[in-house]
């Protein structure tokens, strides 16, 4: 049934996969001896960190969404049970809410 979706996961799990070893390479760069480029280098890395951050999240959502492809719950709203619109699957294709828990859960 959702064969396509599955087919779109894999292709940005890949994607993540290659930022986040791309990510990880960066931060493992050696720093230059000079204290003024350090402190650059420094502030490089804390944005290099948090796009990491992100990119382990992102690729998470997306392993748990293949998951529950397998187990035949994609779609489904964890929170209510309802079906998640297939607009709202096909903007963010790791959701795990309708948009009325997931707003309602914003509100919180």
């Amino acid at each position: 049934m959702y064969k396509d979706k599955k087919e779109e996961l894999k292709k940005l799990e890949a994607e993540l996969g290659k930022r986040l070893e791309s990510l990880n390479k960066d931060l493992s760069k050696t720093h230059s001896s000079d204290s003024g480029e350090q402190a650059v280098e420094r502030e490089n890395d804390e944005v290099i960190e948090s796009l990491r951050d992100e990119t382990q999240s992102e690729l998470a959502q997306v392993k748990q969404a293949l998951q529950r492809i397998e187990k035949g719950e994609y779609g489904v709203c964890a929170s209510c049970g309802a079906e998640i619109n297939p607009k709202r699957l096909d903007i963010m294709p790791y959701t795990t809410l309708c948009i009325k828990c997931a707003e309602a859960k914003n509100q919180d």
